[in-house]
């Protein structure tokens, strides 16, 4: 007897990225770096890099940066040629110990997997603090501070990185002895169901359109959940209130272009309202994602700028920054 059951048919098709299918099955094609790959400078020829494990199942000291890439919780990888110039960029001109944190993707791992994951760095992070011998990465051991701890991520990776933050301030991430100083989020990738103005005026950006965004939380988030849940929306009806969360200061990155500029905006503005350490910078004439996309650009040089005068605190003004950006 011929079988009743239907074929597995497509239910969200990510053009070159990945297929996932009605029966679950994904399909995730082997070509994902759809930006154009960055041509190198020499002189970050001179940053040294390593790929380490951490989490097997699954002299001068330099402050410690952890950086999550973007890629809406489905694509990317750290290893891509963008997302690692980035890496290579702040490791040389901030300087720091940059490290580039992988994590799983969805729809495979939908959300929280992502945040786990980033939990289970951080806790890496922790445990170098303290490790010796065999167990100390020796390149920490030599060059990391790990008073000097800061969190940073682009797209999704900033969603990630508010979670982080989240999850430091309400005691669910211990890191003692280390200290989180700070989290930068570079325009971050947040939802809700109702739109703003940004998304229902912008035109489409080059790598961000409402399509695009609306299909990436279909994929990311627990299924049947929406754009409000509080994976997606910090401010959604069940979203945890943060009036009493002790967050670390954060920096703020927008594109004015961004389709996601008005969360990331309102983002800046109503913590600031409860009182926390926020500083939000825009950069004029930039879309979504612009530092992954020209990661040796102008604009991606004064970005670098930015971050730096954010780890080191050397009184700079980030304000001033915003309309150096624009020139």
């Amino acid at each position: 007897m011929a079988s009743t059951t239907p074929a597995p048919y497509v239910v969200e098709d990510c053009g070159p990225n990945l297929q996932l299918f009605s029966d679950g099955t994904v399909i995730r094609f082997e070509d994902y770096n759809i930006l154009p790959p960055p041509v190198l400078p020499p002189a970050l020829s001179t940053v040294q890099w390593k790929d380490v494990v951490y989490d097997a199942g699954r002299g001068v000291k330099l402050p410690v940066l952890v950086y999550f890439h973007g890629g809406g919780y489905f694509i990317g990888s750290f290893e891509m040629d963008n997302f690692h110039a980035c890496c290579l960029r702040l490791a040389h001109e901030l300087p720091a110990v940059v490290l580039s944190a992988d994590y799983r993707l969805a729809p495979e791992h939908r959300l929280p997997a992502a945040h786990d994951d980033a939990a289970t760095a951080m806790s890496w992070v922790r445990d170098q603090a303290v490790a010796s011998g065999d167990a100390a990465d020796p390149w920490l051991a030599e060059s990391a501070d790990f008073g000097r701890v800061f969190v940073s991520g682009d797209s999704a990776g900033a969603g990630i990185v508010h979670h982080v933050a989240l999850r430091l301030g309400s005691g669910q991430i211990a890191v003692d002895p280390a200290r989180v100083a700070g989290c930068a989020l570079l325009f971050p990738y947040f939802g809700g169901e109702e739109r703003t103005r940004s998304e229902a005026e912008y035109p489409p950006g080059p790598f961000l359109t409402l399509p695009f965004s609306d299909q990436g939380w279909r994929l990311a988030l627990p299924r049947g959940a929406t754009r409000d849940h509080p994976l997606a929306n910090p401010f959604g009806p069940e979203s945890p209130a943060m009036d009493a969360v002790a967050l670390p200061p954060l920096l703020v990155v927008v594109a004015q272009l961004d389709l996601l500029r008005d969360r990331d905006v309102d983002y800046a503005a109503r913590l600031r309202a409860m009182g926390k350490q926020v500083e939000m910078v825009e950069f004029e004439g930039q879309h979504h994602g612009f530092f992954a996309v020209e990661p040796l650009g102008d604009a991606g040089s004064e970005l670098v700028r930015v971050v730096r005068r954010f780890v080191y605190g050397n009184g700079g003004d980030a304000a001033a920054a915003a309309a150096a950006a624009s020139k």
